[in-house]
């Protein structure tokens, strides 16, 4: 995850902001694939405690073919997905996202995706 980001992490009683440098203490992502617009991977919980409710961030970003004259329409778009209810200790989920509507087939410029974990909640028992 990158410098500045942040996931939230609920937990029954309190709600605690993750700086970004320090999320991969709870979870990371692993094996992550990208084809068509389509994005799978696998979450891990790197925790002592149960996941659940984890959520990603997947980011479309348009880059124009011609920067210096951009058109008007730019079709990039961020999506948050809930691609996990429940992670135990040391074990992993598989996440498949197919973006709804698909992405359009342009000519004037590509996309660049990004995915990263949002947010998520710890269970404590």
């Amino acid at each position: 995850m990158a410098p500045g980001v942040v996931a939230i992490a609920a937990t029954a009683n309190d709600t605690m902001v993750v700086a970004g440098d320090e999320v991969g203490r709870f979870v990371t992502l692993r094996n992550v694939s990208i084809k068509n617009g389509e994005v799978s991977g696998e979450i891990v919980n790197n925790s002592r405690d149960t996941l659940r409710d984890v959520v990603l961030e997947i980011r479309y970003s348009w880059r124009w073919a011609n920067e210096f004259h951009p058109g008007k329409d730019d079709p990039g778009r961020t999506v948050y997905y809930n691609a996990a209810k429940e992670i135990r200790p040391g074990e992993s989920a598989r996440f498949e996202y197919k973006p709804s509507p698909p992405l359009p087939e342009r000519r004037d410029g590509s996309f660049v995706i990004e995915v990263k974990v949002a947010g998520f909640e710890r269970v404590y028992f």
